[in-house]
């Protein structure tokens, strides 16, 4: 491809050879000439573009916003002769970052680094790297990609705040139910033997009984199991940033809720559902559906809560994080029974500091991460 020099010379040429040709002016054909020999070069230049492997690392592959990231690339030169220097653009989502590749000898290797902005969650495709390759007068140029397209997972800003509160605390010595996990120190009933059975459950005395090998079901009692829905519906959120700052709020939650070691379940009203168990599996799921998160003119928003609500949520308590925009509040108060406790945010910043009323609903608004953290420690601990 021919750059603006490469253009100009073109022209240069074609007059040149024009005009020379009907002035019968041998000087000016000579330059034609040469300017036309030199533009062959230049393009034959191209077709001996330098062999070169690019391997590329993002380290860490995950981060919060605002956390520093590195790309690190290594650049091989694989050919048999010398590469020339070389500018080369790193995509980075919808930026390009330029870089400057020296000169590399036959098998020589060239480490390069560099920051990547992370300012903004989502999920971020780094590369493929785009070398710009031209004729040392730069007549023509060419640009082509190397190395495979890779990413970079930046999750919401978080804060560490308490998990949704429960309404009650764990009792281990209280009422047990049989949808209650299996695995705890309290005892249920007693169930017939199944394989896999710790032997040390086994009730001798009733086995002796009846001749049927049977072991005591315990469960874990009272456990806490979190419910956080995130409203996705745009017109709920009066901008991008009340989004945001509403996103954040879930990212924390969620968190929080695995790190006291409550299941806890993510839903999206766009319909994205994952389960965090009380190990913490399922949390670097649930903050990377978070980094992709985006709003949509036809989710059904908080109307989506009739529907979950229609699964079992014995002992759960349900979060709803939502904008001060939303007209669907209204539809917390239809599946409060459903639940141990609710609670709501509406996040933005033209709500002020009111809530709308929702009978058994402890309600907050906010208008960014930092009045929640700080509404929330007053309000909850």
């Amino acid at each position: 491809m021919l750059t603006r020099n490469g253009w100009a010379t073109a022209a240069l040429c074609v007059a040149c050879l024009a005009v020379g040709t009907l002035a019968d002016l041998r000087e000016l054909l000579a330059i034609g000439v040469a300017l036309l020999v030199a533009l062959i070069v230049a393009a034959a230049w191209l077709f001996i573009r330098p062999s070169l492997e690019v391997r590329r690392d993002v380290v860490p592959a995950r981060v919060a916003e605002g956390e520093g990231a590195v790309g690190v690339l290594t650049v091989t030169n694989q050919g048999a002769r010398r590469s020339p220097p070389l500018l080369a653009h790193e995509r980075f989502g919808e930026r390009r970052l330029r870089l400057q590749l020296r000169g590399l000898a036959s098998q020589a290797a060239q480490r390069v680094s560099y920051d990547l902005p992370t300012g903004r969650r989502g999920i971020l495709p780094v590369g493929p790297l785009e070398i710009s390759h031209a004729d040392a007068l730069g007549l023509v140029g060419v640009g082509y990609g190397e190395g495979a397209e890779t990413r970079l997972i930046v999750h919401p800003r978080q804060v560490r705040v308490a998990p949704l509160p429960t309404g009650r605390s764990q009792d281990f010595d209280g009422p047990t139910r049989s949808v209650a996990p299996r695995g705890g120190i309290a005892f249920h009933s007693l169930r017939e033997y199944v394989s896999g059975d710790d032997l040390r459950l086994v009730h001798w005395p009733t086995t002796a009984r009846t001749g049927q090998l049977m072991v005591k079901h315990t469960v874990v009692t009272n456990e806490p199991r979190l419910v956080i829905v995130l409203d996705t519906q745009s017109g709920s959120y009066g901008d991008q940033r009340s989004f945001e700052e509403a996103v954040r709020v879930t990212a924390s939650l969620v968190s929080a809720g695995a790190n006291q070691r409550f299941p806890t379940t993510l839903h999206t009203s766009g319909g994205a559902t994952v389960a965090v168990d009380a190990t913490g599996s399922g949390l670097t799921d649930a903050l990377d559906t978070l980094a992709a998160v985006t709003t949509e003119v036809d989710d059904p928003g908080l109307r989506s809560l009739v529907r979950l609500a229609g699964r079992r949520h014995h002992g759960a308590s349900l979060g709803v994080i939502t904008g001060s925009l939303c007209t669907q509040v209204a539809v917390v108060s239809s599946v409060r029974q459903r639940y141990e406790m609710v609670t709501l945010v509406q996040m933005g910043p033209n709500y002020g500091r009111t809530i709308a009323a929702v009978e058994g609903v402890l309600g907050l608004a906010c208008s960014d991460l930092a009045e929640f953290t700080r509404v929330w420690k007053a309000r909850v601990g």
